[in-house]
């Protein structure tokens, strides 16, 4: 079975950054795409962005372009988002995912998924 586990969320006011981080606990050497979606109280979850297994290909919401950056270490399964220029509206759980396909914007390619982070901007 695949953990993932994601850190670094809190408390930040508006204009400020945060970094969240990402951890996969997988069988065999797999590499695996990676996600971001976030889902804020009475909303769906969103896409945030993704990355390709090889790191080559990233995609952003536009809500979140210019601001939000995605990375991650060459052959492993460990990302992060690296969050600038926080919006109240940026306020939700994050959740970290991983997908043996694509690094689609949709949540049905992903496999495996994370416990999710509480971020909060206030104003």
């Amino acid at each position: 079975q695949v953990q993932l586990v994601e850190s670094g969320g809190g408390l930040v006011q508006a204009g400020e950054s945060l970094r969240l981080s990402c951890a996969a606990s997988a069988r065999g050497l797999r590499i695996f795409a990676m996600g971001w979606f976030r889902q804020a109280p009475g909303k769906e979850r969103e896409f945030v962005t993704s990355i390709s297994s090889s790191g080559t290909n990233t995609y952003y919401a536009d809500s979140v372009k210019g601001r939000f950056t995605i990375s991650r270490e060459n052959g492993k399964n460990t990302v992060y988002l690296q969050m600038n220029s926080l919006k109240p509206e940026d306020t939700a759980v994050y959740y970290c995912a991983a997908s043996r396909i694509t690094p689609a914007q949709t949540m049905d390619p992903y496999d495996y998924w994370g416990q999710g982070t509480q971020v909060t901007v206030s104003s």
